[in-house]
């Protein structure tokens, strides 16, 4: 027979403490915010006068992304910053999710443009603020994704590539720290390739202005691959390795006239043999003619019963101007695929995964709130010390860690405490990451 405990019946829930702090962890992101002065600089560079819902867009936008953080995906989340004790430890006041539904409703095509902007600004101090590149190099992957969304009801929303109904947001991040550097929220049947030159233009002179000086690398899928998109980062002296797609007729007849002595094996994966090459790749007529280095990985199954099925090679190419062993630059062309864990994270990590409203820009307005709260949880992890080996950590595991702290914020000798669960595995590294943050220069203006 089996016995069942009643202890947990015994339990009463009543919601009756003002002092509780559901996320009190948020207080290293606001701090962060405070000293980055994220406030008053989206004040000073996002300008609604006059429109409804307009006023303090700093707070307004701060409130979002601070809700974003804490895990929430839908406006209405951002009432959770309102309970309790929860605005004692974010440093503004939070505004109520009607009042950030008008606001967002009150965004135009230029006024994105200005949170673009305001978001640029906010890279360039904490980069400032050491979060810079280490490297004088930087690389930045460029890819795109799609927002699903449900209904017709969304402007702007369409059938992209994927055949699913959404928006196409175009995205550039950092490799090493997963950071967006640049966003643009676009119509769901825009092509991949759609804007990509006036956004290279753009993240280029961001970058450069937030204080990457040296040498920059951007890699691409083969969705962006276009002569013209070459002779914009020939033109901004950016290095690059763009994907191709093998099955053109220019590119296969490259690929067929490779020597068999020019190919280099190279450790792959398991079950499947893999060989790297390189050669040229001539495109254009007469004056126009443009010769270009093509990197080619060929792969197959070694299994004998898999090779009667699948006996011919498979092949993948980029094109690129770095130079080097073929081999060494196909595995770093081949790190591309970090941007898939940013993009992620960005989702599922900060709010993207849903857009909230029925207005385009209202949509484009979020998506740079999600990248703000993005990137404040990677500067909370560079600029706090809280990163293990240099590896990426996920925000959901921040978020664990560090963010959705209980605690209750009380007076002790006049001074306001917060007080956190006892035994946390996590104690160290949050005390580490606030004292540290809290030695940040404060900026304002």
């Amino acid at each position: 027979m089996t016995r069942v405990s009643h202890a947990l019946d015994r339990i009463d829930a009543t919601f009756d403490d003002p002092n509780l702090v559901a996320n009190a962890g948020l207080l290293l992101v606001a701090t962060l915010s405070q000293r980055l002065g994220l406030e008053t600089l989206i004040d000073g560079m996002v300008r609604l006068d006059g429109r409804v819902g307009g006023a303090r867009p700093g707070r307004k936008v701060l409130t979002l992304a601070h809700a974003l953080c804490a895990g929430g995906s839908h406006i209405d989340h951002t009432d959770m910053l309102r309970a309790g004790a929860t605005a004692g430890v974010l440093g503004h006041r939070v505004m109520a999710p009607s009042t950030l539904g008008t606001f967002l409703r009150s965004f135009s095509f230029g006024h994105c443009r200005q949170l673009e902007a305001a978001n640029g600004h906010a890279l360039g101090r904490a980069w400032a603020a050491g979060a810079g590149p280490a490297d004088p190099g930087l690389v930045i992957d460029i890819d795109s994704t799609i927002c699903e969304v449900d209904g017709y009801a969304k402007q702007g929303a369409g059938f992209g590539y994927t055949h699913k109904l959404g928006y196409h947001p175009l995205l550039a991040t950092r490799s090493d720290t997963g950071e967006v550097l640049h966003a643009r929220m676009r119509k769901g049947s825009a092509n991949t390739q759609r804007g990509v030159r006036r956004f290279l233009d753009e993240l280029v002179a961001r970058v450069r202005r937030a204080g990457a000086t040296g040498e920059l690398t951007v890699r691409f899928d083969s969705g962006f691959w276009s002569n013209d998109t070459i002779t914009v980062l020939n033109r901004l002296d950016v290095r690059y390795t763009m994907a191709v797609r093998c099955g053109t007729k220019g590119i296969a007849a490259a690929i067929a006239v490779i020597p068999e002595t020019a190919w280099t094996e190279i450790d792959y994966t398991a079950g499947g043999q893999a060989q790297v090459a390189d050669c040229t790749y001539t495109t254009g007529k007469g004056k126009q003619t443009v010769t270009r280095r093509l990197v080619v990985r060929r792969t197959r199954l070694t299994g004998v019963a898999q090779q009667r099925l699948w006996p011919d090679w498979r092949h993948h190419a980029f094109l690129t101007d770095l130079t080097g062993p073929a081999v060494e630059v196909d595995r770093f062309h081949r790190h591309h695929a970090v941007v898939e864990l940013a993009i992620r994270d960005l989702k599922e990590g900060a709010g993207l995964e849903h857009v909230p409203s029925g207005n385009f820009h209202a949509n484009s307005a979020w998506l740079q709130c999600a990248v703000l709260a993005h990137n404040l949880i990677r500067w909370t992890t560079i600029l706090g010390g809280t990163r293990v080996d240099d590896q990426l950590i996920v925000a959901r595991t921040i978020r664990t860690r560090l963010l959705a702290l209980p605690g209750r914020i009380v007076n002790r000798a006049g001074r306001p405490t917060l007080r956190l669960p006892t035994g946390w595995p996590w104690a160290a590294t949050f005390t580490t990451a606030l004292d540290t943050l809290r030695t940040l220069q404060p900026l304002t203006g």
